[in-house]
């Protein structure tokens, strides 16, 4: 394992010692935010409303305490949602989405030698592959968490609401009540790590790739894979150091 991570840390050295010309950079970055972040914007809408909705609802089922408010449900939406499930389970889902698309792309590239040939040109491949797309994830994962927050929220109101669990009103005064706006920091420092984590591992593991067209598939499920256990284990130490 220390290995691995020696050698992770030196393609991530190797990648900012010599870099691209700026506007080579800022044109791939643009090309790989829209990849990244406009692509991703349907699953990412559609996963956080209903998670928001599902956890509006069976928190109403659950709280069948006729002392505890029903601005309560609200509240504990919010919480949940800024908290945990808008940054940790939109990265995840774009671990899956990003981070297979990533370690495949650069795999294909691998086995088919054009990353040999740019670095046969002279040119930097890590630089010019590797870094606009961890800058694009870096800086479209906490947007579309941002988006999720919204959408998760709407999702449980609309659910509350049409359900007839809840009053409106009721939603409105929980998700308002008791508000801490460092949580919304929290959430996208989150973001930004678990951005660079799936964007990193994800470009390791397609840079390196050897073989063929087998190989490709497994670099890209083993980058979606240690993704995911690297979200999870940085959620448990921002949220011990952060909070």
């Amino acid at each position: 394992m220390l290995k691995v991570f020696g050698s992770f840390v030196l393609f991530l050295q190797n990648m900012v010692s010599r870099t691209e010309r700026l506007r080579v950079i800022w044109k791939r970055f643009f090309e790989e935010a829209t990849l990244i972040g406009v692509d991703s914007i349907f699953i990412v809408g559609i996963v956080s409303a209903f998670i928001g909705a599902v956890t509006c609802i069976q928190i109403a089922y659950n709280l069948t305490n006729p002392l505890i408010p029903k601005s309560t449900i609200g509240y504990m939406v919010r919480e949940m949602t800024i908290l945990e499930l808008a940054p940790t389970i939109t990265s995840i889902v774009l671990a899956g989405k990003v981070g297979s698309s990533i370690a495949g792309g650069l795999g294909t590239m691998r086995i088919t030698e054009q990353i040999s040939a740019l670095e046969v040109m002279g040119i930097n491949a890590t630089s010019y592959l590797v870094l606009p797309r961890i800058l694009a994830a870096i800086f479209m994962f906490p947007l579309l968490v941002i988006l999720a927050m919204a959408l998760s929220i709407l999702g449980g109101y609309l659910a509350g609401t049409l359900s007839g669990v809840m009053a409106a009103q009721d939603y409105i005064e929980g998700i308002r009540t008791d508000f801490i706006p460092y949580n919304i920091l929290f959430a996208l420092i989150k973001a930004v790590v678990f951005a660079f984590l799936v964007s990193g591992i994800s470009a390791y593991k397609g840079f390196y790739t050897e073989g063929g067209a087998l190989e490709v598939g497994a670099a890209s499920t083993a980058a979606v894979t240690n993704s995911i256990i690297a979200i999870l284990l940085a959620d448990y130490v921002l949220a011990a150091v952060l909070l």
